[in-house]
């Protein structure tokens, strides 16, 4: 009896081993989207694998491409959020257009990192959506942010003043509607063209979904900074949805 009751329990024994072995299946996940048609940043490389350990951290999934073919319904549906790692120039043809509009729409997250505000200039839902467009920067140099609101999980934690090295955008056909979470001070360096309120990142709720943007990201160095990657890791964050 007692040999008819061990075999019978091994295929439940079994069952429990297998459905814990494979944890992947219950995590959300990410889609980094980084086709270039202008422009292409030498740190995307670096911004994926820093965005792969942070989910390996972090408990969600990243998958990484440059094809625009993967921006349509079916794919979109498996993913909490896109992440728009410098892309640059025309990206999306209409198909693709309509596929990431209804993603959006259906409460999908987007987070834009540096020059996803230099892509997609004849599309003008896609410019709120990212909350600005590019117009220019002067050369790489280090300036002072203000974090403006940290009750933002992107935000939580950083220093009031953060003195930090990158390329600094200035902006043009800024959303009116965006929450700013940091602006940088004009003062502190050459080149800003945006006055005292010039923002660097922020979020806002959108046509249904969520949208997280940070200006920061230009350097390699960028994505192995703890600072940066708190930063980063917040905004994607809250575009999943997992905080607020």
């Amino acid at each position: 009896m007692k040999k008819i009751l061990a075999v019978a329990f091994l295929p439940f024994t079994l069952l429990l081993i297998l459905s814990s072995a494979n944890p992947t299946a219950e995590k959300p996940a990410v889609l980094i989207f980084s086709k270039t048609n202008g422009f292409r940043h030498e740190s995307i490389p670096a911004g994926i694998e820093a965005v792969k350990k942070l989910g390996a951290s972090n408990g969600f999934d990243v998958v990484a491409t440059e094809d625009s073919l993967e921006i349509n319904k079916s794919n979109l549906k498996k993913f909490a959020a896109v992440i728009f790692l410098s892309p640059t120039g025309k990206v999306f043809g209409p198909e693709q257009e309509e596929a990431f509009q209804n993603y959006i729409e259906q409460g999908g997250g987007y987070v834009g990192i540096h020059a996803a505000t230099d892509c997609e200039y004849n599309w003008p839902w896609y410019g709120k959506l990212a909350g600005a467009y590019f117009k220019g920067h002067p050369s790489q140099q280090e300036a002072k942010l203000i974090i403006v609101n940290k009750n933002h999980p992107s935000t939580a934690g950083l220093p009031d003043t953060w003195v930090r090295k990158d390329e600094w955008y200035n902006f043009k056909d800024i959303n009116p509607d965006i929450t700013v979470l940091i602006k940088i001070d004009e003062s502190s360096y050459k080149g800003g063209e945006n006055g005292g309120d010039h923002p660097m990142a922020w979020y806002h709720a959108y046509d249904g979904g969520r949208a997280f943007y940070t200006e920061l990201g230009h350097t390699n160095e960028s994505f192995s900074d703890p600072l940066y990657l708190k930063h980063l890791l917040g905004g994607i964050e809250y575009a999943m949805g997992s905080k607020n």
